[in-house]
């Protein structure tokens, strides 16, 4: 029930800092919280429910690292067993495979390579089922039906390309269903698991694939550029047909029936007029379409089923105020994890029986943190300079007049993702530092149909910088930021915008924050993972050809311009991270140090593509609460009066 699909985006970190500190900051009426608080892990979260119904599983720490509890449904949680006893790194999503077994991925040290773990219901054995070097395993099907097999992919033969195999539970047995020929970027089965279409990379073109039982070849049955996206959701539940997202004639995303057999989009399912569509949601087991999914300025679902409205109706009815979502279910889809949160609190989860309409609290994810303390994440908007509408987020300090305070420009990472509504941890943590947040959704955000995409190519550090620019002199227009009190942070591409933006407009920003973010376009090419190489003609096209397009990212890549840089910076990197390697965070570091320029540098060996170890976190926030609080005045727990009040540093 529910299935839909996933968009996948790096996972980021946002700050910001200063060089001049001008005034103490203003006080909000929120209490000055422990930074712990915000990112510690929650006693109990990631709940799941066992296909039959019959037992709860979340995860819980054990030495401080998140692990795979097990209880029988309707026990106390506190009987709960623990099944799994990793040390070196938390778990994260995870799935019950039948009723007696759990599934989850583990790498090494942020390094991506992803092992399949399987586990019984009672922890009497955990199995590495994939123990290869180098290789990264992922799901295909997850078999709901079928509870001795799994459909897995990897890229075991040949680390740029997946294979894919059916994978026993029992013994751990993989059989090859489909070897990759080279170009094939995903596959999809039918509601009976078989194999039976695919998307293939060549160049700058996508072709579905698609065959009618398992035993014949595929055939290309469509070839497009891969800007026209036409993304298979789910097979129609005879079988024959797809249900797909598609912008084929238009700008934004719809979704569709499609007709393999004339290779046409037939039915609309569901189209929206201002933004495109996220995914298609439906019942396994009534076989009928729930809902159709897109954001605006928060998720949104178009429902599709009377059935469905009316049972998440009478959950919203339960849970006023907040925003609903089913997160696991059991097979006869009567039991359900609700997740109720808000833009002000993670909130809790639940277990919803639908046969009784009974709603069982499991737990609160952050009780610690009071939403009254918390900051409302406003949705707004402002223009670029060439006519352009950006769409974004602003989140104030608790209790300001919300005018000419210190802030944080936060870009998110992708670049081809965007920023969403809800619960963001890192931005409620500085404003309860008083800072003004400003998140954007610039120009390559998806979401916004396929022409604001486009706008993005070869923009990385011109057009899609001035709409972060744009932003900044938007709030000094305001009136909401102090322009010597601005600091910009970001993660991934957001640490590459950073970077960015402190070189290409030095004069805004009196501090910043690097989080794993691209220094050189030149490098940064070069060192891409493997299993990325089947688009880079793609990525030629959207960021720079490395030889035809020298000039461009010459003129883009922050490291060649460092001597531009003013204001003191913090980096953080992850010695292992596979995207964005160590290497482009060491050459900036060097060029600044060469110079002279203030540079705090953070580099975990056991950490990746952003810090997961709660420590590393800890270590990371606290540097940066103190960075932000010395070079653009917020709050800080490290900075205290001789009353013991904190206070904002070096004010003049």
């Amino acid at each position: 029930m529910k299935h839909s699909a996933f968009v996948t985006a790096l996972l980021f970190l946002a700050l910001a800092l200063s060089a001049c500190k001008q005034g103490a900051p203003e006080q909000a009426t929120a209490p000055l919280l422990p930074m712990k608080d915000f990112f510690r892990n929650p006693d109990r979260a990631y709940f799941r429910l066992s296909s039959d119904g019959k037992h709860v599983s979340f995860l819980q720490p054990y030495e401080t690292r998140r692990n795979i509890h097990v209880v029988s449904r309707g026990e106390s949680l506190d009987k709960a067993v623990r099944i799994t006893s990793v040390t070196d790194r938390d778990l994260g999503d995870y799935f019950w495979k039948g009723p007696n077994h759990l599934i989850y991925f583990k790498d090494n040290g942020g390094d991506e390579n992803f092992h399949l773990y399987i586990v019984d219901r009672e922890g009497k054995e955990t199995r590495d089922v994939t123990p290869y070097p180098n290789t990264q395993v992922s799901i295909v099907d997850p078999l709901i039906d079928d509870d001795a097999h799994v459909i897995i992919q990897m890229n075991k033969r040949n680390p740029q390309v997946f294979d894919v195999y059916r994978l026993a539970i029992a013994s751990g047995k993989l059989e090859l269903i489909a070897e990759n020929p080279g170009n094939v970027t995903a596959w999809y089965t039918d509601h009976e698991g078989k194999l039976r279409a695919a998307l293939t990379s060549e160049g700058t073109n996508q072709s579905l694939l698609f065959r009618d039982t398992e035993k014949q070849p595929f055939k290309s049955i469509l070839t497009t550029t891969f800007k026209e996206i036409l993304t298979p959701q789910f097979f129609t539940f005879d079988n024959k047909k797809l249900i797909v997202l598609s912008n084929r004639g238009r700008d934004k995303t719809a979704a569709f029936e499609f007709d393999p057999a004339t290779a046409k989009e037939t039915k609309l399912l569901y189209e929206n007029a201002e933004v495109d569509i996220d995914g298609v949601g439906y019942s396994r087991k009534r076989k009928v379409i729930e809902a159709v999914y897109y954001t605006d300025w928060k998720g949104q679902q178009h429902m599709m089923d009377p059935q469905y409205e009316a049972q998440l109706n009478k959950l919203k009815a339960k849970l006023p105020g907040m925003e609903v979502v089913y997160q696991s279910w059991n097979k006869d889809e009567n039991s359900f994890i609700v997740a109720a949160a808000s833009d002000r609190t993670a909130g809790k989860r639940y277990l919803y029986d639908a046969t009784t309409d009974s709603l069982q609290l499991l737990a609160e994810l952050y009780p610690w943190l009071n939403p009254e303390d918390m900051s409302e994440m406003k949705s707004v908007s402002y223009q670029s300079r060439d006519g352009l509408t950006i769409q974004g987020y602003l989140t104030l300090p608790k209790g300001s007049t919300g005018k000419n305070l210190p802030v944080v420009i936060n870009p998110h990472g992708g670049p081809w993702a965007r920023d969403v509504w809800g619960f963001n941890q890192e931005v409620q943590f500085l404003a309860n530092r008083g800072y003004a947040v400003l998140q954007m959704n610039f120009r390559g955000s998806t979401g916004y149909g396929r022409a604001f995409w486009e706008k993005s190519f070869k923009q990385w550090g011109r057009t899609m910088q001035d709409d972060i620019t744009d932003g900044v002199n938007w709030l000094v227009k305001e009136g909401i930021a102090d322009p010597k009190r601005i600091s910009i942070y970001g993660a991934s591409y957001g640490g590459y915008a950073t970077l960015s933006g402190v070189t290409r407009t030095p004069e805004l920003y009196a501090a910043a924050v690097d989080y794993v973010g691209v220094a050189n376009m030149f490098t940064f090419m070069n060192t891409i993972p493997p299993y990325w190489e089947p688009f880079r003609k793609q990525w030629y096209e959207m960021v720079g050809d490395p030889k035809a397009d020298s000039l461009l990212l010459a003129e883009v890549s922050p490291v060649l311009h460092a001597d531009k840089i003013k204001c003191p910076l913090l980096v953080a990197q992850g010695a292992k991270d596979p995207r964005v390697n160590k290497a482009e965070s060491d050459q900036m570091v060097e060029a600044l140090k060469k110079r002279g320029i203030t540079v705090e540098y953070i580099v975990k060996d056991n950490e990746g593509h952003g810090f997961s170890n709660e420590e590393n976190q800890f270590e990371f926030y606290r540097a940066m609460e103190s960075f932000l609080a010395k070079h653009i005045g917020g709050r800080s727990e490290n900075t205290t009066s001789p009353a013991g009040k904190p206070v904002a540093e070096g004010s003049h």
